[in-house]
């Protein structure tokens, strides 16, 4: 039993030394290269190969300043890209883009192809499709247009009441984009203004309506109305109205010495005002011929401009020069007299 057990201890003393003697001895160095050349296989030559799509914005480039592009194009196209996970991966929206020269552009339609090797990757990855494979650019001439601006309403005022007049701010717009588009256009238009129930001038900030074309021109934009809303008016006939002359004249007679006035008058002045003479001031002024004055009709208050004077009768009066009257005789008392 003891001679079995000293003859396994000197086996294993010999396979020890054996092996030893077999292991190199600069083994650590070995070893720490087989991780490294392990890791670099598993990053580098065992990354798995995957394709992803990604879209890649379109940005053009040089293109003439008396051309336009005139159609709607996309902006960005679907690109199949392939290479290594770890880099594939890292590639998102905006990282690559397809750049569009149009240097050579001239009036007319550009088909331009989006081949594959005129998108820029980083290295080591592919692309291996485009989506869609070209692109239509319609080129038309850059032209400056000035455009009115024209108000469109609807709807009733309150009654007896009428629209005098719509003053748009500005009154017109200077735009400046393709022939094609802007030779279709007379005015632009803004949105439909209510005036339902309206019965006094306001101002409004009203948006222009605009087609899809336009709107990418100019975006949206607003100009101001000023609505001038006014009492209906009725005609009268305003007779018997007393001239006075004018202070730079000495004493005259005037013949005749009244006037007939026909105007037109806001309903509610005409049934605030029974006695319509006095809304009236009349002057007659000298015009420079012998016997003849000019006569002139004005409202008293009118700060709106709602009376307005359609006719006169007569605009012309005659006039006499009044002679100054002799002072009266001093009485003579019985004693003068006798004398």
């Amino acid at each position: 039993m003891k001679l079995l057990s000293q003859l396994n201890k000197s086996l294993h003393v010999h396979d020890l030394r054996r092996f030893q003697e077999m292991w190199p001895k600069d083994w650590t160095l070995r070893f720490i290269s087989l991780i490294l050349a392990v890791g670099l296989w598993y990053f580098v030559g065992g990354d798995d190969t995957v394709d992803k799509n990604v879209l890649v914005p379109l940005e053009v480039i040089n293109l003439p300043r008396d051309l336009v592009i005139s159609n709607q194009f996309k902006r960005e196209i679907e690109v199949t890209i392939s290479g290594p996970r770890s880099q594939v991966l890292k590639i998102e929206k905006g990282d690559i883009t397809r750049q569009v020269d149009l240097a050579q552009a001239v009036p007319g339609t550009m088909v331009i192809k989006n081949e594959t090797h005129l998108i820029s990757v980083p290295r080591g990855v592919k692309v291996l499709r485009t989506q869609p494979d070209s692109i239509i650019f319609s080129m038309d001439k850059l032209v400056q247009k000035q455009l009115a601006v024209k108000p469109i309403t609807k709807g009733n005022l309150a009654p007896h009441h009428v629209l005098q007049a719509v003053k748009m701010k500005p009154e017109t717009i200077s735009i400046t984009g393709p022939q094609a588009v802007l030779a279709q256009l007379g005015a632009l238009q803004t949105q439909t203004i209510d005036l339902s129930g309206m019965n006094q001038s306001t101002q409004l900030q009203i948006p222009l309506d605009l087609n899809p074309a336009l709107l990418d021109l100019i975006g949206e934009t607003s100009v101001t109305a000023d609505l001038v809303i006014v009492e209906e008016t009725v005609e009268k006939h305003i007779s018997g109205l007393p001239i006075e002359l004018s202070g730079q004249v000495g004493a005259r007679q005037i013949t005749p010495s009244t006037v007939t006035v026909t105007a037109l008058l806001p309903r509610s002045l005409v049934r605030e005002n029974k006695d319509l003479q006095s809304l009236f001031k009349v002057t007659a002024i000298d015009n420079g011929e012998a016997g003849q004055m000019t006569v002139k009709v004005a409202p008293k208050e009118n700060p709106l401009n709602l009376i307005q004077i359609v006719k006169v009768e007569p605009l012309v009066v005659t006039y006499s020069e009044e002679k100054p009257k002799s002072p009266p005789l001093p009485k003579l008392d019985e004693k003068t007299r006798k004398e």
